[in-house]
């Protein structure tokens, strides 16, 4: 998939002016305080930040598992108040997301109970997802008896059976090694043009956010605003060797470093 530099006239995921604060008994506690931003059908936006700026509030907020304090978050133009049926949700903590007791194919299957599907359609789309991510003849094996790499694998599956229009990852190679996250970005990067999908993710990893992304996010300043936002263009397919030795690699990991250095 191409991505244009021309954001359409609907955006497929709009934020305007979102603010957060938590109430406790001492007061209002703002978190983040004025958010604008775009993010057009099938681009892969990265939001990054300093430690402890909102990264993760502002993704439930956008999920609609938090209500917004302000401003507002939609969805092909319409307010997100509650979890859209057209998102996903991956975390971080892949362990904790999926059934220990239930095989690859069930933990895949899962989320699709609600669709109503007709049988074929709904096996159909577990198979293409776990082939999608690269483990077909794993399907009955438990999460236990796979790898962390293997088992984020099935939790994107899960993610992608479900056919989201928009993919919010939270971290979501945070936990595995150097390898196996070189392997899940250019999965991530793959199913974005298998499936369409329109994918944000949170990463504190700099040099992932410009390998990944068509936008970076960069938030600062505590309650937090967006500081800037980096377009992100190499021109060509990306790839995990020639994509990080290139000159604009460096450039713009530097430009995103310094940004969320004066930030924090």
């Amino acid at each position: 998939m191409t991505m244009t530099s021309t954001m359409e006239a609907t955006p497929r995921l709009s934020v305007r002016h979102l603010a957060k604060t938590y109430e406790t008994k001492s007061g209002g506690v703002p978190v983040i305080a004025d958010l604008t931003f775009d993010v057009a059908a099938g681009e892969v936006v990265c939001i990054v930040g300093p430690s402890g700026i909102g990264k993760t509030t502002l993704l439930k907020c956008l999920t609609g598992l938090q209500s917004i304090s302000s401003g507002s978050a939609e969805l092909d133009g319409v307010e997100i108040d509650g979890p859209p049926r057209e998102m996903a949700l991956v975390f971080q903590e892949y362990t904790k997301s999926l059934m220990a007791w239930l095989t690859v194919a069930k933990n895949v299957r899962l989320p699709l109970k609600h669709l109503h599907l007709p049988s074929a359609e709904r096996e159909e789309r577990v198979a293409s997802a776990i082939a999608a991510v690269g483990l077909s003849g794993n399907e009955n094996k438990y999460p236990w008896q796979l790898s962390g790499g293997m088992q984020q694998r099935v939790a994107i599956a899960r993610a992608i059976a479900y056919r989201p229009e928009v993919l919010i990852m939270d971290e979501p190679f945070a936990s595995v090694d150097a390898q196996t996250r070189f392997e899940l970005e250019d999965l991530c990067l793959r199913i974005r043009d298998q499936f369409g999908m329109t994918i944000v993710i949170v990463t504190h990893d700099i040099d992932e956010a410009v390998y990944l992304s068509d936008r970076v996010v960069v938030l600062g300043e505590r309650p937090a605003k967006v500081t800037e936002i980096i377009p992100i263009d190499f021109g060509e397919a990306r790839d995990q060797i020639t994509t990080r030795s290139l000159p604009q690699f460096a450039h713009w990991r530097t430009e995103i470093l310094e940004l969320i250095r004066k930030a924090g």
